[in-house]
């Protein structure tokens, strides 16, 4: 046995899970400060507000690189519901910094929605109403209600929900259309970046409109967003998560015909936590049960990608057999979260040995100690992806501090 997972074996058989529950939870705080510290840290845009829209993996800003809604409205989500547990008030004004701007910049204050993109100096570059990235600022925004008790980061919220519903939501076929033009109209890429299908309705888009109105419900109890919870439920139930395989299905055209047989271990887990959040906020409690168990089936699914040393793989080509065995730093967050979530659903160890496993192998092969944060990732053969960002569009500190957050306030609840 390796001495990398001795401890695991250790804990388990001698000392319990107890002592393994205190050692994840203390090592998840320290992990928690440690990425918010390189936030704080690194990538404040002191010259023109908000923040840096690309730091390299050496940890070289470009300055004039386009500053991503995605990004703010993650940014601002992290350092939110961190604040609710460090109580470190760097973290809430931080907070209040990308709320800040996300108000006075990548709002659409003619139209509605966010901008997809900004320049360096904040002026609109990509105008294109892309639903997926309105659903994190609806999110973001959400959290720093709870925190700092704005009122106007509420009127946010609500307004952005009810432009998604306005413009975004299928009466016909349910569920979610994916892009729009700036003023709401059809538009011709549909796609969040090129490696995607270019198609009406997403797995992805979906799975975080869900966790948006999730968190809305929290601070805005109102009967139609319960109702968009339930249905945007059964949109996965009846059409995202394959019934034979338990794996998500990613894309689709308008009537939910599927366009693509790819399986993303990574989403497999997220989804796998997210769901049945979704139905425990709401309260719902014939939904409740029926989505444990389909929780655990989703963890079950996504377990098919673990390799050896306990990371999780990336995708599978299921039309060409082939795997993508890289190992990306938010596939391995999520799995953390999701394995230990199907422990506490079912009480079966193997789940929890498998979200500490998972945490073991960030720590020596994710975390970046030193340039600090998290590589994205490493490749099949365990080399370093190369040039990849640190900071960008998509590396944003929303999987790893969630991951932390979420072990700490379960772990907390035990």
């Amino acid at each position: 046995m390796s001495n990398r997972y001795f401890l695991i074996f250790y804990l388990m058989t001698e000392t319990g899970t107890e002592n393994l529950l205190k050692i994840y939870k203390e090592e998840m705080y320290a992990e928690l400060n440690n990425i918010l510290s390189y936030w704080t840290k690194n990538t404040c845009d002191n010259l023109n507000g908000g923040f840096i829209g690309r730091i390299d993996e050496r940890n070289i800003p470009y300055t004039d690189s386009p500053k991503g809604a995605v990004l703010n409205s993650r940014i601002l989500w992290a350092f939110s519901e961190a604040y609710s547990i460090t109580k470190n008030e760097e973290h809430l004004h931080i907070a209040r910094v990308a709320y800040n701007y996300l108000a006075s910049n990548f709002i659409d204050k003619k139209y509605g929605g966010v901008y997809w993109a900004l320049n360096a100096d904040g002026t609109p570059l990509d105008s294109k109403k892309q639903v997926y990235a309105i659903a994190f600022a609806v999110y973001g925004c959400c959290s720093f209600f709870k925190v700092s008790g704005t009122a106007a980061a509420k009127s946010i919220a609500i307004e952005l929900f009810t432009t998604i519903e306005q413009y975004s939501y299928d009466e016909k076929y349910t569920g979610y259309l994916e892009a729009f033009t700036v003023d709401w109209k059809q538009v011709d890429d549909l796609r969040l970046s090129k490696k995607d299908a270019n198609e009406k309705k997403t797995m992805n888009t979906h799975l975080h409109i869900l966790e948006a109105y999730t968190s809305l419900y929290l601070i805005w109890p109102n009967e139609i967003v319960k109702e968009k919870i339930v249905k945007l439920v059964k949109n996965f139930t009846d059409h995202i998560i394959d019934a034979n395989t338990h794996h998500l299905t990613l894309f689709f055209n308008e009537q939910w015909t599927l366009r693509s047989t790819t399986i993303s271990y990574g989403h497999d887990i997220e989804a796998a936590w997210l769901i049945q959040e979704a139905a425990n906020t709401i309260k719902e409690f014939p939904l409740i049960n029926r989505i444990k168990i389909l929780s655990a089936k989703l963890a079950d699914a996504a377990s098919q990608g673990l390799d050896e040393d306990g990371s999780l793989w990336y995708e599978y080509k299921s039309s060409e057999n082939f795997y993508i065995k890289e190992k990306h730093w938010w596939v391995q967050a999520e799995a953390m979260v999701g394995f230990f979530n199907s422990w506490q659903i079912t009480g079966e160890q193997v789940y929890l040995t498998r979200s500490f496993k998972v945490w073991e192998y960030v720590k020596y092969f994710i975390m970046d100690h030193q340039y600090g944060e998290w590589l994205w990732g490493r490749n099949e053969d365990g080399t370093i992806m190369d040039k990849q960002d640190k900071v960008g569009i998509w590396k944003c500190p929303y999987h790893n501090s969630r991951a932390c957050i979420e072990i700490i306030k379960r772990i907390n609840n035990i």
